[in-house]
């Protein structure tokens, strides 16, 4: 009898995986425009290192030019932007002053900053990551011109992406204004659609991921555009509304996907009528009829018929309402409550929940400032575990220095006058949170090899001063594109930075990079695999304690909300639970491709992630059965099922630590509560992976 064919080992098969993406025309086209004419323009007028910075600094925004709102492509582009010209600025001047081998503990220390930077949130991570490169390029290639003026040009080819992505953008459809804040709330509904329309098949729980992840990018188009503005618009009050809508459509909806029967076609109707609302600026329509054959499909009906009235005003309320109003489910105004005497007030986030420090609140009758907006903007992502300088982000750090450190130490020993390619090369690869370093790894050897080879062909059919200019201009077109696979994405870079190397003075350096590329491998291969800095527990376990304490404070709030109170703050919990796993996930994900010795020993996060996800699914279907007038749990069931979530957290913290009775004890079914009877199935699920943990 033949032998069934061994799977593929995650870690090898993850570098041929590939991302299926439209293409970005736009940003395409904006690339086309960039480095290669800012090239050209500086070699032409006779000013080369201006050039090439910044082309530079138009290829490092380029990396960062995903689609999105304008406002969403200032915040993701412009961060790293200010943070390239500090590596930029910091870099020059240690060449200036000649540091010589003291750039060693130099970069380990932008390198350490760097890599902590990675438990901060993606915009943040790529800020740190680009300020690393920036540092080793300045300090390493021979340019001239004093340090401050570097930083300006590397800062001005940052910005002219930037003003072409704000300026050349397409036409505005016939909805009216906002177009992409409202394409990004119409991408909630088609996603909502497409979860009705997986109800029951084994796609449920991959559409359940896709819809929450569509609610933060709709999220996050609404908290840019009210940075700079002091008192929002009535079209993005309404929008904001109509968010809120969706969003208690979403509470119903995951109603549905627990309870796992298919639904009829014409379900998924009113959600895509809404999406094209929102695209076309008509109305709606008609809707389908309601039906209440479960608690869950009542929810549904009775929040699609909410969602129709919003769509049906033209003008926003001015308020939102005590029941957790539009604007205020959605998160995207502050929710507030009526008093007798105070009138509206900001409701004050509860201990050890998600807020403003005291000291940034702005005192009551005055308005935030700037800076308090900005901070508000950014503070939400810096939840529990993600501390700077707690023990993710110290040993994210420790990594990306050490292997930093090493690779400039082995670089300045071997070819001094031109050492920083290693340390650049191994600036791409080691950071922990863009993907397996095995996989990456892989990929940035085979783009560089492939990168190396077109440009070398390149110079061998092409001659004159113009010809590096066109190589640049290729591979910024190229580069957003390229985002679909890491192999393309080093092409498209390899190609620019070589141009950038053959017009400041080294026209021979394409074939060394090879080399270099090899040895930077190499280091991350060994470093980056050293046991404490390769221990998934470390890099995947804070980000599962978290989200098993979102999951814990939502679950609480379910059972502990009576009916007819303010459902705001519940879905608000449910929210950040979700993205919270959302965010565990990923992290899992990562660890499962790499290449780890002793994976045996290791835990299956993934098995958490995924007990927690049903976890919150069962939980909110619990809440719209209790809303319906379902028996609710006593206060020693909801105590047990609180209490052991809470247990598990806290022996994932700290393996360390002696298990809590409430881990020991086995957690027995709710009689009569089928949602409650799976939260505890998945706790017990749970319950000996956490104890052996």
């Amino acid at each position: 009898m033949p032998r069934a064919p061994r799977a593929v080992p995650t870690w090898l098969a993850h570098p041929l995986r590939w991302q299926r993406l439209p293409v970005p025309w736009a940003a395409v086209v904006r690339g086309a425009l960039c480095a290669g004419p800012l090239l050209a323009v500086g070699v032409a007028t006779g000013h080369p290192a201006a050039g090439v910075l910044a082309g530079l600094g138009s290829m490092l925004a380029g990396v960062n030019d995903r689609p999105g709102t304008r406002r969403r492509g200032v915040v993701h582009i412009g961060l790293p932007a200010l943070a390239s010209s500090l590596g930029m600025l910091m870099g020059a001047t240690l060449q200036t002053v000649g540091a010589g081998w003291w750039v060693v503990p130099a970069l380990f220390a932008v390198g350490f900053v760097s890599g902590a930077g990675s438990v901060a949130g993606p915009v943040r991570s790529n800020a740190g990551m680009q300020m690393l490169a920036s540092t080793i390029l300045g300090a390493g290639m021979p340019l001239s011109g004093a340090p401050w003026l570097k930083a300006l040009y590397l800062l001005a080819g940052c910005l002219w992406l930037l003003l072409l992505r704000l300026v050349f953008h397409p036409p505005r459809p016939v909805g009216g204004p906002l177009s992409g804040e409202r394409a990004a709330v119409a991408t909630v509904f088609d996603a909502l659609a497409d979860a009705l329309e997986a109800v029951g098949g084994p796609g449920a729980e991959a559409a359940r991921r896709r819809l929450t992840a569509a609610l933060d990018r709709a999220d996050e188009a609404l908290r840019l555009r009210r940075l700079l503005r002091r008192r929002p618009r009535a079209d993005e009050r309404l929008l904001a509304e109509r968010l809120a809508a969706g969003t208690a459509l979403c509470e119903a909806s995951v109603a549905l996907l627990w309870e796992a029967r298919p639904l009829p076609d014409r379900v998924a109707e009113g959600p895509r009528r809404f999406a094209e609302a929102l695209r076309t600026g008509r109305p709606p329509g008609r809707l389908a009829a309601p039906e209440t054959s479960s608690p869950a499909r009542g929810a549904f009906d009775r929040a699609l018929l909410d969602a129709a009235v919003v769509f049906a005003r033209t003008e926003p309320l001015d308020t939102a309402g005590a029941d957790g109003g539009p604007a205020a489910i959605s998160g995207a105004v502050p929710a507030r409550t009526e008093t007798a005497t105070d009138g509206p007030t900001e409701t004050r986030p509860r201990d050890g929940e998600r807020g403003t420090p005291a000291a940034e609140r702005p005192a009551p009758g005055r308005r935030p400032s700037l800076r308090n907006r900005a901070i508000a903007l950014v503070a939400p992502r810096t939840r529990r575990g993600r501390s700077l300088l707690g023990p993710a982000g110290r040993d994210y750090g420790l990594r990306v220095g050490l292997c930093i450190a090493v690779s400039a130490a082995v670089a300045l020993a071997l070819r001094a006058e031109h050492w920083y390619w290693l340390p650049a090369t191994v600036t791409f690869l080691v950071k922990p949170d863009l993907g397996p370093l095995f996989s990456r790894t892989v990929n940035r050897f085979a783009g560089t090899v492939a990168g190396v080879l077109v440009f070398a062909a390149a110079g061998m059919l092409l001659d004159g001063w113009w010809w590096p200019a066109l190589i640049a201009g290729a591979g910024g077109a190229l580069l957003p594109f390229a985002t679909r696979h890491f192999a393309l994405q080093t092409v498209a870079i390899t190609l620019m930075v070589l141009s950038f190397v053959h017009v400041s003075g080294d026209p021979q350096a394409a074939l060394e990079r090879i080399v270099d590329t090899s040895a930077a491998c190499g280091i991350v291969l060994v470093v980056g695999h050293l046991p404490r800095l390769a221990d998934p527990r470390r890099r995947v376990g804070h980000r599962v304690t978290a989200a098993l304490r979102a999951t814990g404070a939502y679950l609480g709030e379910v059972l502990r909300t009576e009916p007819g109170h303010d459902r705001g703050e519940r879905l608000v919990l449910r929210r950040e639970a979700y993205r919270a796993l959302g965010e565990a996930r990923a992290a899992a994900e990562t660890a499962a491709a790499e290449l780890v010795a002793a994976r045996g020993r290791n835990p299956d996060w993934l098995t958490v992630v995924t007990a927690a996800e049903r976890i919150v699914d069962a939980a909110t279907a619990c809440a719209v059965r209790l809303d319906h007038g379902a028996r609710r749990p006593t206060r020693q069931e909801a105590h047990r099922l609180s209490e052991a979530l809470t247990a598990m957290a806290d022996a994932l913290e700290d393996p360390g630590r002696p298990g809590p009775p409430a881990l020991a004890a086995q957690i027995p079914p709710v009689p009569g509560c089928a949602t409650l009877t799976d939260v505890a199935a998945e706790l017990e699920r749970m319950r000996g992976f956490a104890g052996a943990a």
